[in-house]
């Protein structure tokens, strides 16, 4: 049984493993995307939303701490400018992990660990189409437009009955 084991160590050893996921988090931050194995990714998503934390609160002690975590300073900079504002209405769950298959070689489960706000920005700079599709969809579930369609439903019956009465 594993009770209160709270460590993944991924076949590795301490320093490897701390190494490994400091250059994957900063990897996930550089990039807002990365792909890699699927216990890899649930454990770099633990020390990324953390360091998004850090990022939100901005002071410089919390600045400090995600420095001593994030390699590059560039990096560390991009999180606190740009990456932790976008998610600042959010009270958690910054990262998403999907599922993509396994890799030729060994069969190894891959996932690709995203920030959330990664895909968003996607869909809007992206393939036009699918943005539009989206719009259609949005619209198309509305309320208004469901009460809209279904007057629309009856206005046709009404004008499919009234000739049938008038022969």
């Amino acid at each position: 049984m594993r009770h209160q084991v709270a460590v993944r160590k991924l076949g590795r050893t301490t320093a490897h493993r701390r190494a490994m996921l400091r250059n994957m988090v900063t990897s996930l931050f550089q990039h807002e995307r990365i792909r890699t194995t699927t216990p890899k990714a649930k454990v770099a998503r633990r020390y990324a939303e953390r360091m998004i934390t850090f990022g939100k609160r901005g002071d410089l002690h919390a600045r400090r701490q995600a420095a001593r975590f994030i390699n590059d300073e560039t990096v560390l900079k991009k999180l606190f400018d740009e990456i932790a504002p976008k998610m600042a209405e959010r009270p958690g769950g910054y990262t998403r992990i999907l599922r993509s298959g396994f890799r030729k070689g060994d069969a190894a489960d891959v996932a690709i660990l995203e920030l959330v706000t990664h895909s968003a920005e996607r869909t809007k700079k992206g393939n036009r189409k699918s943005a539009e599709r989206l719009a259609e969809f949005v619209v198309a579930a509305s309320p208004a437009a469901k009460a809209s369609a279904g007057d629309e439903g009856e206005r046709e019956a009404e004008a499919d009955q009234e000739p049938e009465l008038d022969q």
